[in-house]
């Protein structure tokens, strides 16, 4: 990951955040290779639900955006230490360019972007509450439809799941709205041995309007 995508996330951040980064990296690397898709450049990225967007390095590497956006709805949830997640997503921005963190919930955000990318989204009760937040924020279908509508018609929208029960979830609201599925895999690589199942990664496209 070092060579090929000039990268050592290991001098800006933390041990543990450098493993993470090189993690989703790795696990975007892998994808795009067993789908033989050759990766989006540049143009409009968005991140949707970053929470503090420690992994905006393994994005900006990857995918070499000429802007970044992360949206998550909970940018000022206090920690402990007196910041707040927009403290620590300044910490992680500031070395990239063009990057910025926006307070919102990405259902109503009408942004048109070129990537999209999702990372473990709330598509059921339990993932949502395991993150102590309100059911009221749980509307798959607005999220998705906004992902639709904020996709540009010729770029991708790539999610990341936990597990095959939460994708079939996921999956099913991306096609009712009008989104195609390019490629899947649930490949295990060796940085993710700590989850309990293969993530499992898709790459939609913009089909017909539902």
């Amino acid at each position: 990951m070092q060579t090929r995508y000039q990268v050592q996330f290991e001098r800006v951040v933390s041990t543990a955040t450098a493993i993470n980064n090189y993690e989703y990296l790795d696990i975007l690397d892998r994808a795009f290779a067993a789908a033989g898709m050759i990766r989006p450049l540049g143009g409009e990225l968005h991140d949707v639900g970053c929470a503090s967007f420690w992994y905006a390095a393994a994005l900006g590497a990857f995918f070499q955006p000429a802007a970044t956006v992360g949206i998550d709805v909970e940018g000022y949830r206090l920690f402990k230490d007196g910041r707040t997640r927009i403290d620590y997503a300044k910490g992680y921005l500031a070395a990239l360019s063009n990057a910025r963190f926006l307070v919102a919930d990405y259902a109503a955000v009408a942004l048109p972007a070129d990537i999209i990318t999702a990372w473990f989204p709330f598509v059921t009760p339990a993932a949502i509450l395991a993150w102590r937040l309100p059911l009221s924020l749980l509307q798959p279908q607005r999220l998705f439809e906004r992902i639709y509508l904020n996709l540009r018609p010729a770029g991708y929208f790539i999610m990341v799941n936990h597990g095959v029960d939460e994708a079939r979830v996921a999956e099913n609201w991306c096609n009712a709205t009008g989104l195609r599925c390019a490629f899947r895999t649930a490949q295990a690589g060796a940085l993710s041995a700590h989850r309990a199942a293969p993530a499992v990664l898709s790459i939609w496209r913009r089909g017909p309007a539902a």
